[in-house]
């Protein structure tokens, strides 16, 4: 795979330009911040028959074990499960789950486990990549599937709202190139800050120790400034930038803004989510998905568990099974799960056996053989397990499931054709995904058993 194009963080002065007159039909090439009009709408719009409306990833960065999550082995022994060798059975008959999800575990019938995930790479940078594309390394550095959904969800296909149609909270991932050859107007709005604090700072919206009162004397100051703008009344340029900094001005002020302010949710909301930055990142997600944004990720950091990771578990698995679980419940109470597609996983999983050996004392290692996802909502069915590891976690047994198929059929849910063509400013021939079974026809190795 050729070396990917340097990472291009949006700033605020990016957000401004390419988030909101983006929706005019201005883009930005490059950090540079040059402007230049954006390629014409494609005919390759989202399907009428969609189901879904938007996703929320759940992002395990550093790949969370999958034998202490959703696929528990307490038959292995020791050696294999450690301590968390009590599962719990789950509100659905014969599906059993870690005894530390407990919350999760009255919801199973809102979620689908696939236990047969597989892609054989040990590479967290690689892994990644897969997962994200469906795509095996090559010469093209194919968009992640939040990019995807910007292009076939996003400005191009009519999306208006001034925050961008791809969020991530709170930073990026930083492990693969997430727009790939589509080019930083498809790069993702990662937030900054962090949702738990009493003021979510977020990057080019809002601003630490900067009041509105600060903010509206500043807008003042530079309209005194602006003689040119003033001795060209009329000009269409300068009339666009005052457009633009219209937009600015109601996303740093306006209503948009105040959907990034979580105290405008009940204190028992905020608590039944977790007073943590994971709880409140999932709060904000549906905050998000609510007022329309199509993707949104939650980068959850800290599973990389080389070392100790029963420890990180006792820490970290109960924070997660509040934020998620309450999740799940909220999106179904505000009857957003059905339009709502839920993707938990990461990369790969942890080896199946624990390393009890110094210096990794109970650590698991990476696991591209064989490890879970969990998906929900948006079309696909609750209650049900695809594919089975075999007794010790270390293989799959029964449907091994690609990320290709996952995203094929997520993005089939989301009524953009997998099989069909996406439209690039370089013009290069590429489709959304590739066919998932060799020489298989439109739409082979899709998950029809949760859909």
């Amino acid at each position: 795979m050729s070396e990917p194009p340097a990472k291009h963080v949006l700033t605020r002065r990016d957000l401004l330009i390419r988030g909101l007159i983006g929706a005019a039909g201005a883009t930005v090439i490059g950090s540079g911040g040059v402007l230049a009009r954006s390629w014409k709408k494609s005919a390759s719009a989202p399907k009428k028959d969609a189901r879904a409306k938007s996703i929320i990833q759940i992002w395990m960065w550093g790949g969370p074990p999958h034998l202490d999550t959703f696929d528990p082995k307490p038959e292995a022994g020791y050696d294999y499960c450690g301590p968390l060798n009590k599962p719990i059975a789950t509100n659905v008959d014969g599906i059993r789950v870690c005894e530390l999800l407990p919350l999760l575990a009255q919801q199973a019938d809102k979620y689908s486990i696939i236990r047969s995930m597989t892609h054989g790479n040990n590479s967290h940078e690689t892994a990644s990549y897969i997962v994200q594309t469906g795509r095996q390394p090559d010469r093209l550095v194919y968009p992640s599937i939040g990019a995807v959904v910007s292009r076939f969800k996003g400005y191009d296909q009519g999306y208006t709202s001034l925050i961008p149609p791809y969020v991530v909270l709170a930073e990026l991932q930083g492990r693969f190139s997430e727009a790939g050859f589509l080019g930083p107007r498809y790069q993702p709005f990662a937030t900054g800050g962090d949702p738990n604090q009493k003021r979510f700072l977020v990057e080019g919206v809002v601003a630490e120790g900067v009041s509105d009162d600060r903010q509206k004397s500043r807008r003042e100051l530079m309209h005194t400034l602006d003689s040119l703008g003033k001795a060209m009344p009329g000009n269409a340029q300068f009339e666009q930038l005052d457009k633009t900094e219209a937009d600015a001005y109601e996303l740093i002020l306006g209503d948009s803004r105040k959907l990034f302010d979580l105290t405008e949710e009940k204190d028992e909301m905020r608590d039944g989510y977790g007073r943590n930055t994971f709880g409140q990142a999932c709060l904000m997600a549906r905050r998000l998905v609510e007022q329309g944004v199509p993707y949104v990720t939650i980068n959850y950091k800290g599973w990389d568990t080389h070392k100790q990771n029963f420890e990180t578990m006792r820490r970290r698995l109960p924070e997660m099974d509040r934020g998620m679980a309450t999740l799940l419940q909220d999106l179904s109470q505000r009857g957003l799960l059905d339009s709502t597609i839920v993707w938990w996983g990461g990369e790969f999983g942890r080896t199946p056996k624990v390393q009890w050996e110094a210096p990794w004392n109970g650590g698991r290692g990476h696991y591209g053989n064989c490890f879970s996802a969990v998906v929900a909502g948006g079309g696909f069915k609750g209650g049900h397990v695809v594919g089975a590891s075999d007794a010790k976690g270390e293989e799959v047994a029964d449907r091994p499931v690609r990320p290709e198929e996952l995203l094929g059929t997520m993005y089939g849910l989301l009524g953009i054709d997998p099989d069909g063509p996406l439209p690039n400013p370089r013009g290069l021939t590429a489709q959304v995904m590739p066919l998932t079974k060799e020489g298989g026809a439109p739409g082979a190795g899709r998950l029809t058993e949760i859909t």
